[in-house]
This record gives C-alpha cells, sequence and structure tokens, in this order.
C-alpha cells in the first residue's frame, strides 16, 4: 500500500469519527422526545459507524511498522 492509501485512510477515519458524532447527537435530541424510535436506529446507527472504524483502523494498523 503507498502514503497515499494510508491518507485516505485516516482521512475516512476522521469522517467516520465526525458521522459518529454528529448522528448521536441527533439520537440524543431525539431520544426525549415522542420520536424516541428514532433515537434507537441512530444510536443502531452509531454502533455500526463505530465497527467501521474499527475495522478501519485494523486497516491503518497493517500500514505501519
Amino acid at each position: 500500500m503507498s502514503t497515499s492509501d494510508f491518507a485516505e485512510l485516516s482521512s475516512l477515519r476522521a469522517q467516520l469519527l465526525d458521522l459518529t458524532a454528529r448522528v448521536v447527537t441527533v439520537a440524543e435530541r431525539s431520544e426525549k422526545t415522542p420520536d424516541s424510535a428514532v433515537a434507537v436506529d441512530l444510536f443502531t446507527a452509531e454502533r455500526s459507524l463505530l465497527g467501521a472504524g474499527r475495522a478501519l483502523d485494523r486497516a491503518i494498523s497493517h500500514l505501519t511498522p
């Protein structure tokens, strides 16, 4: 893998962190309203994003000495 691949994966990881935080923000607002079912779905999405982040972390770790 090239340095550009490492940079791309690192950028994707940062974007995932941002997306996860944004999803949690909306989920937390939703859980205090009658739309609490929306919060449940968003927290499920958060768990999926966290799993994707861990997978990217593993891939990145294989690229670093």
